[in-house]
């Protein structure tokens, strides 16, 4: 089965075509994608590259922070993409978005205050999480309504941090 995977407004066509491979918009690659431990965390072998992937799902996307980033991740089959492009629904994202923690961790910086107009992919929030910073992003243009911590904070995974309009 073939599924569109949309990150930062990109489109990335997967094939899952046998155990331990993939076919990425057409390139066949060497894949194996693990859960560790009963945990949100995931080992990636892709190419030979070893990975670590904090995976958190939603109703409708997918939070993977991957080597100190956080990717918001919509993923749609073939049939979900026909049916929603048929409705004339669109991707782009509106309305309040809620950034939590993708892991337990220790708030290093919060550079978004409340009221901050933000551009997408600009810093909101420095995670640090098994002594590894991770910058949390805008995921688009938005204003900041509500920062829920501050420098210092312990934080547990799925904790609301801060709300972008």
């Amino acid at each position: 089965m073939k599924y569109i995977a949309t990150i930062d407004g990109e489109s990335f066509e997967i094939e899952i075509n046998t155990e331990g491979e993939i076919i990425l918009n057409g390139e066949r690659l060497a894949l194996d994608f693990q859960p560790v431990t009963g945990q949100r965390v995931y080992s990636l072998l892709l190419e030979g590259k070893s990975y670590e992937a904090y995976v958190d799902p939603s109703e409708t996307e997918f939070q993977v922070l991957l080597r100190g980033r956080l990717y918001t991740v919509l993923v749609e089959d073939e049939r979900q993409r026909r049916l929603r492009q048929a409705s004339g629904a669109s991707l782009a994202p509106g309305g309040e978005y809620k950034l939590k923690a993708p892991m337990p961790g220790l708030i290093v910086d919060v550079p978004a205050q409340e009221g901050d107009q933000v551009e997408k992919g600009d810093k909101l929030i420095i995670l640090e999480s098994m002594k590894m910073q991770n910058e949390l992003k805008a995921p688009r243009a938005g204003t900041v309504r509500r920062v829920q911590v501050q420098t210092g904070d312990s934080v547990e995974q799925n904790q609301l941090l801060m709300i972008l309009d």
